[in-house]
């Protein structure tokens, strides 16, 4: 069978190629250990392709492979014909030198092939730079996402066939199988809420909306500590209300459960141990991956620049996304803001992760006899409503003066938290505790430390 390999100045090793293939062939359970890691589009051969395509159907339909069994597929298929295929096949297992070292031979398969594909990034990224066509920023941002692509070993120039991806999908569920009590997404930290989203799926664009000082940037604050603490992964947060130091001063307040006022004004109970408890918070949140950017004129495309260098991102906040730009110049704010809350839905699904993005509410709430918020209180563009994955109300009725005395009573120190939208699963309302004096929500059910008074001459 004569072997078309085409320029041989093309980054390939054919000995590892047909090294992956006859290990296949020899002891069919390897394609376990490579399978979701090395796909047909890898192969630089076409016949190597059409080979690993046909273990690939026989591996997902759970059909015995071998050389017979093998072959009847490829002749099938109108890859082969009988003659010169048994021939190929039984080279393919006799030039395996071990088949233990599969994972290897996938390696450098799948390494070639990234190389093969940076050389046609740099291509088209020359091309389009030669041609001097649209926005700077724009040109800028679509090269570096194509060699973003390459390094997260996605290559979104072609369609996926759902084999590839039913490779990876069967993977998941065999770990998810092996691993029952893990989930794949990332949770908030907050059981109860847990209980009604599940999870925060990768690539979910998640909404936190709420009017000023409801306490939304708390409540993403707190579930980005929870998270990086869980996870061990980094947190990246834009803030683009308050500096660093504000953002950072609240989290510690509510780590270490000492009034924020109190930290501002330097009024400490040193009897209460509060200098203890702020050394300890400290540590500990100086051990999480927390990463603070607070730029106040950001705009997505300088967010995706500098999330690409972050080293295993685990979740992304953004404090909030009436304060960001886009970067184009429109004169709509509300084309401008739908324009944001696109990128930001098409950037948690480029990094894989969730994004927390806070977001104002209108007056709305103020006008109505149930203050309770909705979806159409979201302010400035019915896009951020539809981009969202999971949209989140925070809602306290302590908040509003004109509330019934009884109710603002029973709802002393808690807050709801509504679920208007999830795309994965239940809407409804979660009923949470608030400290304001910590900046800090909990769970009811949680047994917390008996709050510290407060120092003196505060309340």
């Amino acid at each position: 069978m004569a072997l078309d390999i085409g320029t041989r100045k093309q980054p390939i090793s054919l000995e590892a190629e047909q090294a992956v293939l006859g290990s296949i062939l020899i002891k069919p359970e390897s394609f376990e250990h490579i399978a979701g890691k090395l796909y047909a589009d890898d192969f630089y051969i076409e016949e190597h392709r059409q080979i690993f395509t046909a273990m690939q159907t026989m591996f997902l339909q759970s059909r015995q492979i071998d050389t017979v069994t093998l072959l009847n597929t490829l002749v099938k298929g109108g890859s082969y014909d009988e003659q010169s295929g048994v021939t190929y096949l039984r080279n393919l297992a006799d030039s395996v030198p071990a088949v233990s070292n599969i994972r290897d031979y996938a390696k450098i398969v799948s390494d070639k092939a990234i190389l093969r594909r940076l050389i046609t990034a740099c291509e088209e990224i020359s091309s389009t730079a030669y041609a001097e066509e649209g926005e700077i920023d724009a040109i800028l941002d679509s090269s570096a996402q194509k060699i973003f692509d390459i390094a997260q070993k996605r290559d979104s120039r072609d369609f996926r066939h759902i084999r590839d991806v039913m490779q990876v999908v069967y993977k998941d569920l065999q770990y998810q199988a092996e691993h029952p009590n893990e989930v794949s997404g990332v949770k908030t930290g907050f059981s109860a809420l847990d209980n009604t989203l599940v999870q925060l799926g990768k690539g979910d664009l998640v909404l936190i909306g709420a009017r000023p000082g409801m306490g939304k940037t708390s409540f993403a604050m707190n579930i980005a500590v929870q998270v990086a603490k869980a996870t061990g992964k980094a947190v990246a947060c834009f803030s683009l209300e308050m500096p660093a130091e504000q953002l950072a001063l609240r989290m510690l307040s509510g780590e270490a459960l000492v009034d924020s006022r109190a930290m501002r004004s330097g009024q400490f109970n040193e009897d209460n141990g509060d200098w203890e408890r702020i050394a300890d918070a400290t540590i500990s949140l100086a051990s999480c991956d927390i990463l603070i950017d607070d730029t106040s004129d950001i705009t997505p495309t300088d967010m995706k620049a500098k999330l690409r260098r972050v080293k295993n991102l685990g979740m992304v906040v953004i404090d909030y996304l009436q304060l960001m730009q886009s970067g184009k110049s429109i004169d709509n704010r509300v084309q401008e803001v739908g324009e944001i809350s696109r990128n930001l839905k098409i950037m948690a699904k480029e990094f894989g992760v969730p994004i927390l993005c806070c977001a104002q509410l209108s007056r709305g709430p103020e006008g109505r006899t149930v203050k309770k918020p909705m979806l159409s209180d979201l302010r400035d563009s019915g896009a951020i409503e539809q981009d969202a994955d999971i949209v989140l109300f925070l809602y306290r009725d302590e908040y509003y003066k004109d509330v019934d005395p009884k109710a603002q009573a029973a709802a002393a120190n808690t807050a709801e938290i509504i679920v208007a939208k999830n795309r994965h699963g239940a809407v409804g309302s979660v009923t949470m505790g608030w400290n304001a004096q910590f900046t800090k929500f909990r769970t009811l059910e949680e047994n917390l430390p008996s709050e510290p008074p407060a120092p003196n001459g505060m309340t």
